[in-house]
């Protein structure tokens, strides 16, 4: 039987947010990949070879290549395999019949969950290293949003930009770090209000119109 590179969702951050067969499949794992957070806390004792997915994205496939000629391969990503993770680069780079993907819990949806909103309706939008078309970004009342940030795109210049495309400074803003942690933070305020307020990066911004 061919060995298999098992994409493993982790979760928003908290252990106590990923799900049992995930941590199954990493704790039996031989060959793991993952962030360095993720293989220092997660990583088992049965880890015979391991790889830090940093910004050199070649040598990881090199990595999951030449080990998994003789092991499965196991590949964690933070939330959800499918929602901006590794997972694309895989399916470049190894036949789809090669991948199994193990969903996780992403902090999108754990920020939607902490809003009590639900989100089947809800514009997605990613600002972590890239900008939305214009077209996207249109405001529209009723309008619900969920996004990405990054370092530049955090919860002060966001809220400025969609001003900026028409959304009225009263449309309500929720600014969500950190969260399924202990020192999870949650901030209801406004678009015109958000400057008022701390300045967060690589958290979820979810906007209501």
């Amino acid at each position: 039987m061919e060995h298999k590179i098992i994409v493993v969702g982790i979760g928003p951050g908290n252990p106590d947010y990923m799900v049992p067969e995930a941590r199954r499949v990493i704790e039996s794992a031989r060959v793991l990949a993952g962030g360095r957070r993720a293989l220092s806390q997660f990583a088992g004792e049965n880890v015979q070879e391991q790889c830090v997915i940093g910004a050199d994205i070649p040598a990881v496939m090199a990595f999951i290549r030449k080990n998994l000629q003789h092991d499965d391969v196991v590949v964690m990503v933070s939330g959800d395999p499918g929602y901006y993770s590794l997972l694309d680069a895989l399916r470049r780079e190894f036949p789809a019949e090669s991948l199994r993907v193990i969903p996780g819990i992403s902090a999108m949806q754990m920020a939607f969950a902490r809003l009590a909103l639900p989100w089947h309706e809800a514009d997605l939008w990613s600002f972590h290293g890239r900008v939305p078309e214009d077209a996207r970004l249109a405001y529209a009342p009723g309008r619900l949003a969920g996004m990405l940030t990054d370092g530049k795109y955090n919860s002060h210049t966001i809220p400025q930009l969609l001003m900026e495309k028409g959304w009225p400074g009263e449309t309500g803003l929720a600014v969500c770090s950190r969260l399924s942690y202990e020192d999870e933070i949650i901030i209801r305020t406004t678009l015109a209000e958000a400057g008022r307020h701390p300045v967060f990066s690589h958290c979820i911004l979810v906007v209501t119109a």
